[in-house]
């Protein structure tokens, strides 16, 4: 287990703090004035925030991080607990893995994966290698979801890094 594996996983915090402290937050990283994001072809601001955004929005840190708390919470945990049937009794590493590549890529898409069928077999080293496989955009791999899903980089922890420290 890595020691930032390790440090997370020893945090104490919930799963959604945890998304937010350790995965969402330095992957996405935080604009507090909203930005026209060219790949989604959306506005932005905040930690990867676009629902209601406006050119022109702009809000404090604390807003940002209680923006992104409310939404892992209320728009991907309570979702994905709903659909992946053991989700909340699954490791925590596991869990956090699976709420980060919602936040990412999108509750439905992770409802219908490999990664979800998987959990809900108790097979969560195979659930956590399957999240994995969110690692494309417009039909290729992109490295920086690559290092997201995978290890991650240098100063951020990755999805399946974590997730396999906590099994």
């Amino acid at each position: 287990m890595s020691k930032r594996a390790k440090a997370a996983l020893a945090s104490g915090l919930g799963v959604v703090g945890l998304v937010a402290t350790y995965l969402a937050g330095p992957w996405e990283g935080k604009e507090n004035l909203a930005y026209y994001d060219r790949l989604g072809k959306v506005w932005t601001v905040c930690y990867g925030e676009t629902l209601n955004v406006k050119k022109g929005d702009r809000f404090s840190d604390k807003e940002c991080l209680e923006k992104l708390y409310r939404r892992l919470e209320k728009d991907y945990r309570q979702p994905l607990a709903r659909c992946i049937t053991n989700f909340d009794a699954a490791p925590l590493s596991l869990q956090a893995s699976l709420l980060d590549a919602g936040y990412n890529v999108g509750v439905g898409a992770i409802c219908k994966s490999t990664a979800a069928k998987r959990t809900m077999a108790k097979d969560f080293r195979g659930a956590c290698e399957a999240v994995t496989r969110f690692n494309r955009a417009g039909g290729r791999v992109i490295e920086g979801l690559k290092r997201r899903r995978e290890y991650g980089d240098a100063t951020r922890i990755g999805e399946l890094e974590l997730c396999l420290a906590g099994l």
